[in-house]
């Protein structure tokens, strides 16, 4: 079976790019291999794992474009220069415009630190989401993994897992045990998943 090739997107510490390239070297995501790493914040320390493993890179900053189409442009040529199937989303703060999503249908994936379609949209990222979980004072919180569409947050799901809210969780708190527990777990999943159904191997 023919291994798709995998861009995972990153702007900063790259944990959820760390999940994926171990859960590789598990054999846990095996009908997909991350074949690139794009960056739009070249001090990301995502960049330093990606080398690490030996995997391409490339730094592709918003602003060094004279425009957002100029960027969809670039990283449209860089995803097709490395023949990209599949483009994870993992912990990439900006959004995709039209072009890459109509050359991508069903093949952009994101995480998010949530249970979608609670704490999402516009503005939730980071610890902001996990900030709106304890100030709304649910006592389950978790993440998804969605398609990504034109609608910020928006996509069909595809996994989902809940976390208990502690008491006495601050933001920081909160977030490390959502990654530990879900967004670690489900990210490879689902990349392995959706690898699968684009290979022709669904089930």
């Amino acid at each position: 079976m023919a291994v798709v090739p995998i861009a995972a997107l990153v702007s900063g510490g790259g944990t959820n790019l760390q999940a994926l390239i171990d859960s590789q070297e598990a054999g846990i995501l095996r009908s997909g291999k991350i074949a690139l790493v794009v960056s739009n914040n070249s001090r990301a320390p995502a960049l330093e794992r990606a080398a690490k493993y030996h995997i391409p890179a490339v730094v592709a900053e918003q602003k060094n474009f004279d425009s957002p189409e100029g960027f969809d442009r670039a990283l449209l040529e860089t995803l097709e220069e490395y023949r990209i199937q599949l483009v994870v989303l993992a912990g990439f703060l900006a959004v995709l415009g039209q072009p890459v999503l109509q050359a991508y249908p069903d093949r952009i994936i994101n995480i998010h630190p949530a249970l979608l379609p609670a704490f999402g949209g516009k503005g939730f990222y980071g610890l902001k989401v996990h900030q709106a979980a304890l100030d709304r004072g649910v006592k389950i919180t978790g993440a998804t993994v969605h398609y990504v569409d034109e609608n910020i947050d928006g996509g069909k799901i595809i996994l989902q897992k809940a976390v208990e809210v502690r008491e006495g969780d601050t933001p920081e708190i909160l977030q490390k045990r959502v990654m530990e527990q879900a967004e670690w777990q489900l990210l490879p999943a689902a990349a392995e998943l959706v690898c699968r159904k684009i290979a022709g191997f669904e089930g």
